[in-house]
C-alpha cells in the first residue's frame, strides 16, 4: 500500500481496512455483551461517522437508538485544548442509557465536554466506545469502557479521521509518515 499526500504532510498506512473491520466487529461484541438496556448511542461528529454506522450494523441490542453531536477541537494536526459544541441533541436524555462512539480518544478533553454537557440530563448510565485510543495523551481520569485499539501518540487520517477536514474518506488508517 502506498503513501498518501494531503495537503502539505505525506502518510503511510498504519492500520488496513480488514483491521479496522476486526476492531469494529470486536467492539459491537463487546457492546452486545453488555446487554445496555435500550442505548441510545451517541456518535461525535465528523470524524465519527463511518465507524458509528459499521458498529451499529453490528448492534444487536433490542431497542438501540442513535443520535449525534458535533464538537471541534481539533485545528490542523493539533488539539486545539479547547471544545466547541456545534451542534446539540433534542432527544429527552432522561433515564437513557447513553453509549458515546468517538472515532479516537486523545488529551480527552472532547470527552470531558461530552460529560458536562449531559451532567444534569438525569441520564441512567454513561460510557464510552472508542475506535482509537491514545493512552500517553490522555489527561482525564473518565473511565473508557470499549476500546478498539490503543495506539501511539501518532497522528492518524483515514475512515472518518482527518486532516484538516481532509482523508476521512480513506478505508485505511494512516499515520503521519516522519
Amino acid at each position: 500500500m502506498e503513501d498518501i499526500k494531503l495537503h502539505d504532510k505525506t502518510f503511510e498506512v498504519y492500520i488496513p481496512e480488514t483491521e479496522i473491520a476486526e476492531i469494529v466487529q470486536h467492539l459491537a461484541k463487546q457492546i452486545n455483551i453488555a446487554s445496555i438496556s435500550r442505548p441510545l448511542f451517541i456518535a461525535v461528529l465528523n470524524g465519527s461517522f463511518l465507524f458509528a454506522a459499521d458498529v451499529m450494523r453490528k448492534i444487536t441490542i433490542p431497542n438501540s437508538e442513535i443520535s449525534f453531536i458535533k464538537l471541534a477541537s481539533y485545528q490542523g494536526t493539533k488539539s486545539t485544548g479547547s471544545v466547541n459544541e456545534l451542534i446539540g441533541l433534542s432527544q429527552d436524555l432522561e433515564n437513557r442509557n447513553i453509549i458515546i462512539l468517538e472515532d479516537i480518544i486523545d488529551t480527552g478533553n472532547t470527552l470531558e465536554k461530552i460529560i458536562e454537557l449531559f451532567q444534569n440530563k438525569k441520564i441512567a448510565s454513561f460510557k464510552t466506545a472508542t475506535l482509537l485510543y491514545k493512552p500517553k495523551a490522555y489527561k482525564k481520569d473518565i473511565p473508557i469502557d470499549f476500546i478498539g485499539k490503543s495506539i501511539p501518540n501518532d497522528f492518524v487520517v483515514g475512515y472518518g479521521l482527518d486532516y484538516d477536514e481532509i482523508g476521512r474518506n480513506l478505508p485505511h488508517i494512516y499515520k503521519l509518515k516522519n
